[in-house]
């Protein structure tokens, strides 16, 4: 009996060891987006992405607007408020903010706006377009798992998520 014992006590403490090795994902990028490249931004619209590509990195922080921390819209405001844009400071005030404008119209500052939470397609997330290529606009925003990072609408998640964009100059 104690013999069985023991061997279930190894079973059991060898099958609640975790490999300590994490794996790492490469991004898909299986969509493309129909996007005009001719049309070229302006030197405020770059200023404004430019700053916002400061604090790439910077952990997520709900409400806040600094390098300790930020949220998506935090980092809208804090871009856009360092170029003498005053923008309101939530998302769902921003996703009315500025002028509509059409996905394949987008360009260096714009904002894009998408709907992170399961069955619904209500705004709660923004960022700032950061870069504009053949098939592919990427954005900086604030994700709260990952902090400020620059991520692509041709990754899947992005692609479906998005709701609209905005132009605010």
């Amino acid at each position: 009996m104690k013999h069985y014992l023991s061997l279930l006590l190894l079973l059991l403490i060898l099958s609640s060891c975790k490999s300590k090795t994490s794996y790492v994902t490469k991004k898909r990028t299986t969509h493309s987006v129909d996007v005009n490249t001719s049309a070229k931004p302006t030197q405020q619209a770059k200023s404004i992405a430019k700053y916002a590509q400061k604090f790439d990195g910077t952990r997520y922080k709900y409400g806040g607007t600094t390098k300790r921390g930020m949220d998506c819209s935090g980092l809208i405001y804090k871009a856009y408020g360092d170029n003498n844009v005053k923008l309101p400071r939530t998302t769902r005030d921003l996703s009315k903010f500025g002028n509509w404008i059409d996905l394949n119209e987008v360009n260096v500052g714009d904002l894009v706006f998408f709907a992170t939470k399961k069955n619904s397609r209500k705004v709660n997330h923004v960022g700032i377009v950061t870069n504009i290529r053949p098939g592919n606009v990427e954005f900086i925003h604030a994700s709260s798992s990952r902090g400020v990072m620059v991520s692509s609408l041709a990754e899947r998640y992005w692609y479906f998520a998005f709701v609209q964009a905005r132009r605010v100059l």
